[in-house]
């Protein structure tokens, strides 16, 4: 068995054709699969696109993202870019032309929205990254990104409850969360 370096991996992904209903991403060079998400995932993607005014923003999902120097590329839930920067086609978004990527929180992507995706996206110094939980009823907008690599981090953290509104001052806009629903039945974390 011949070892594959990063590189390889971004290569092999690249051609890589998932089976139909499943999301892929590549993470620092692992690829990740995931089932179609819950009904309450896709009601606050939803709802938060709905929020973001589509004169100023273009409001785009299961877009991949192509970070700078890194073995990733990322599919956020939903990406937000000033309209007019896209190229007019392609597969990758560069992270440069990003202004906010959103994650809501799956039963099982707790980890990656916390942790690795928090440092892949602060290393493509996309300026602000909203994670909405709906297994703790909260958000939680990193800002200020800082860093390279896995060392990558946002300076500012700011936790909303839902039902409270968020200033996404990025956008211009304040978020309402008041519609944002809630997995029943799952157990609790720790992360903020």
């Amino acid at each position: 068995m011949t070892a594959v370096d990063e590189r390889g991996m971004t290569k092999f992904f690249e051609e890589f054709e998932p089976p139909e209903g499943v999301k892929v991403e590549l993470l620092r060079g692992e690829i990740v699969m995931m089932a179609a998400p819950d009904l309450v995932h896709n009601r606050i993607v939803e709802e938060v696109q709905d929020q973001i005014p589509r004169r100023r923003w273009e409001r785009l999902q299961t877009t991949d993202v192509d970070i700078i120097n890194e073995a990733s590329e990322p599919v956020p839930d939903l990406v937000v870019i000033q309209r007019g920067v896209a190229p007019e086609s392609g597969r990758l978004l560069p992270s440069q032309l990003i202004t906010m990527v959103v994650e809501v929180v799956s039963k099982t992507s707790v980890d990656r929205d916390y942790g690795v995706k928090r440092s892949i996206y602060a290393a493509g110094e996309i300026p602000a990254y909203l994670i909405i939980d709906p297994i703790v009823a909260h958000c939680v907008l990193l800002t200020e990104p800082i860093g390279e690599g896995d060392e990558a981090d946002y300076r500012a953290q700011r936790i909303t409850k839902f039902g409270a509104s968020l200033p996404l001052e990025s956008l211009g806009i304040e978020l309402d969360t008041t519609e944002f629903g809630t997995y029943q039945g799952v157990r609790p974390h720790r992360y903020p």
